[in-house]
């Protein structure tokens, strides 16, 4: 059975407190879910540019308990915690902290960090991917330990956790909604094994946005994405909610322009851009349909667009959240 749909916004930015109390109860009005952050470091610069990544001047985690502070019932979020970028038994008291007082809405992130450009830049050690996912992996497992009753008593590579119990715990039991994302094999199967939510991104093996990642993302490579993660679930694999980023959305009512000139720059076909997993194009009933579609044929529920789309976005949520 299709789980209902859940729409989101992404947003990097805001310039005063006043602008982005603003806009959390801006996202909160229109009726999405959630607003969620990403979680990056580095302002302008020759570090930012290698990576094609838009900068963001927001720290995640203050600014999601400032948006929870000013919204009532809006889940709050970060697409994703990169557990390389701080100490993990501080990230973890923070998200359950985070938890506690926004009173049940938060969507806990967790990534093996992938923009090899900022840890370079801010000298953080940037591991093979497989030896990153398999810390992410002990992170988790210390983290459900930490949200349980009982003493922590965690021992292995990553983590060394021993004689005190987590505090405090989350209103969310056993723990936060966790969402593990990622576009190879290792990391989605994490994410069947380990999340609640598994979200659908490029691979970002280059370590960088560009073409590569967009051409691995194609509806024929979504497909493959999907089975890894039922892979990894078995028999959990309904109970898993499936998120995407539609980065590439125009709400429009002549689209075709747009879907040709994407397609040549990234060395897609026109069919393949149109049916993009990562991009929505044309007007409100066209956007609506794909996404009815992709729902039946990926599981694709819940969406997350960025916020030059709040208000274009708007009567689509209007219309298909929680149906």
């Amino acid at each position: 059975m299709s789980k209902p749909f859940r729409f989101a916004v992404q947003s990097f930015n805001a310039d005063s407190g006043q602008a982005w109390r603003d806009k959390a109860r801006k996202v909160e009005s229109l009726g999405y879910t959630a607003l969620h952050l990403a979680d990056h470091i580095i302002g302008p610069g020759p570090a930012l540019a290698k990576t094609n990544h838009p900068s963001q001047n927001l720290a995640a985690m203050p600014a999601m308990a400032f948006a929870a502070a000013a919204t009532d019932s809006l889940k709050i979020g970060c697409r994703v915690f990169c557990v390389d970028y701080r100490l993990p038994v501080m990230l973890v008291k923070e998200a359950m902290t985070l938890d506690l007082l926004s009173d049940g809405r938060l969507e806990l992130g967790l990534g093996a960090g992938w923009l090899e450009e900022e840890y370079r830049a801010t000298g953080i050690p940037f591991d093979s991917a497989g030896r990153r996912i398999n810390r992410l992996e002990r992170v988790i497992v210390a983290l459900k330990q930490y949200a349980a009753e009982g003493s922590v008593d965690v021992a292995n590579d990553d983590v060394l956790w021993r004689d005190f119990d987590g505090l405090p715990k989350p209103v969310q039991t056993p723990t936060p909604p966790i969402m593990i994302g990622g576009g190879a094999p290792k990391i989605l199967g994490l994410a069947g094994r380990e999340a609640d939510i598994a979200s659908l991104n490029f691979n970002n093996r280059s370590g960088m946005i560009g073409p590569d990642g967009i051409r691995l993302s194609t509806a024929n490579e979504t497909a493959k994405k999907i089975a890894w993660i039922r892979d990894g679930a078995g028999q959990r694999f309904d109970d898993i909610e499936i998120e995407i980023g539609a980065y590439f959305t125009f709400v429009v009512d002549h689209a075709k322009s747009v879907v040709d000139n994407m397609a040549d720059a990234f060395g897609l076909s026109e069919e393949e851009m149109r049916t993009h997993p990562h991009g929505l194009f044309g007007g409100v009933e066209t956007i609506k349909e794909e996404l009815q579609r992709r729902r039946e044929t990926f599981g694709i529920s819940y969406v997350t667009i960025g916020e030059d789309n709040i208000d274009a976005f708007a009567p689509i949520v209007a219309d298909l959240a929680g149906k």
